[in-house]
């Protein structure tokens, strides 16, 4: 765990706000993670992203072993350098593309079979394979493969998948620890175009040693409080890990049992440690997950939602497309310092959306980013002054009202 660190500053209840230390820098908590799949926030610049309030993005693994390659991306700089990102960076498995892409899949002890669904070729997912990938890509946090179910499956089926995914934990743990110790193994001889600087790859013994990055463990065990809490014993009992990710929700559960299961697994998680909440991102979860102790969170919600015309405001969410914003000469919302709502009326943002004009998607993903950014940042100045629970109270108040 050299090189990672999480402080707590501030409490009130069970919400907390933090300070995460990674080598490529310190992300305040509670914080809110844009997804990079490919290495892009899809249809924004880094500086855009970093300009919204971001400390810190994510990328897929397995989206990046597909195309261009884990060991390109590696030739090509590890992550940050090929997205010219240079704050802290998560690698998600790809444990939730196993579970959404049923039809190309075999999941077993050994690992998951798949087909690619670009070219039909067949591909063995195990943890260990996983791991290499991880490395490879070389982003500061990187997290095991686990097994990921849907939401209301019943107790015997989360249980397999919860002990499957301890059991994964385990050869995760030891493959990693494994490639720390040997280094990672050499990569094709990828050749550098002429005249251009040499590759990372090129530099041979540098290159087999992996970046620092630290391995999340995911607690798994649907909406069971059994589960959860057998998940959470497994993990603390395989290592010592510098954060826990709570994975499986918001994959078609009841709100209520969601709110449930971060009561049940805040305070069996360290309290000395980062708390990832995966997949979760709309406005009102995350407040929620907050004043019930979670730190950290991503999902592609916000900038697939703003590049199909739905925008988040305090009053909740709202649909541009509709013909009743055409004459709308109002911002979004007047708090947000976005360039849609600084520059902008919802009148030319339904026009660039019903036209089609590649900026309105554009603007309206980068609104809903830094719509959750800085309402992440607002919530640790309240934790701070220690005004969170009133503040999000009213703030949920007003946003549900209308959503």
């Amino acid at each position: 765990m050299s090189g990672f660190a999480f402080r707590v500053d501030a409490t009130e209840g069970a919400a907390r706000a933090g300070t995460f230390s990674t080598p490529h820098g310190d992300v305040a908590t509670p914080a809110f993670m844009p997804v990079g799949t490919h290495a892009s926030v899809r249809g924004l610049a880094m500086h855009e992203v970093r300009d919204a309030g971001a400390h810190m993005i994510l990328a897929n693994a397995y989206h990046l072993y597909l195309r261009p390659g884990d060991e390109m991306v590696r030739a090509l700089g590890g992550l940050h350098g090929f997205a010219r990102w240079q704050g802290p960076m998560l690698t998600d498995s790809g444990g939730y593309q196993v579970f959404s892409l049923a039809r190309y899949r075999t999941v077993r002890e050994a690992g998951v079979e798949f087909r690619n669904k670009l070219d039909g070729s067949l591909h063995q997912y195990t943890p260990e394979r996983v791991m290499q990938i991880e490395r490879n890509i070389g982003a500061d946090v990187i997290m095991q493969l686990d097994e990921l179910i849907e939401g209301g499956a019943d107790h015997r089926a989360s249980r397999h998948a919860m002990e499957r995914s301890l059991r994964w934990l385990e050869r995760c743990r030891v493959e990693f620890d494994r490639l720390t110790r040997e280094g990672r193994a050499p990569v094709h001889a990828y050749a550098a175009t002429d005249g251009s600087p040499r590759l990372d790859t090129h530099h041979d013994i540098d290159d087999l040693v992996a970046p620092p990055q630290a391995l999340f463990p995911i607690v798994q065990g649907g909406t069971y409080a059994d589960l959860r809490a057998a998940s959470i014993a497994g993990i603390l009992q395989t290592g010592d890990w510098a954060g826990v990710a709570v994975g499986g929700l918001s994959v078609g559960e009841a709100k209520h049992a969601m709110y449930d299961t971060f009561d049940t697994c805040a305070p069996l998680l360290p309290w000395d440690r980062p708390r990832y909440l995966m997949g979760v991102g709309f406005p009102d979860d995350l407040l929620e997950a907050v004043g019930r102790g979670m730190d950290l969170f991503d999902c592609v919600a916000p900038t697939r939602m703003g590049r199909h015309g739905t925008v988040f405001t305090p009053d909740g969410k709202v649909q541009l497309q509709k013909s009743s914003h055409r004459t709308d000469r109002r911002p979004l919302t007047a708090e947000c310092p976005c360039p849609a709502c600084t520059h902008y009326d919802r009148a030319y943002l339904r026009h660039l959306m019903v036209t089609e004009e590649p900026l309105g998607p554009r603007l309206l993903a980068l609104h809903n980013i830094t719509f959750l950014l800085t309402l992440m940042a607002r919530a640790r100045q309240e934790l701070t002054h220690g005004n969170y629970t009133t503040w999000s109270s009213d703030w949920l108040r007003r946003y549900r009202r209308l959503s």
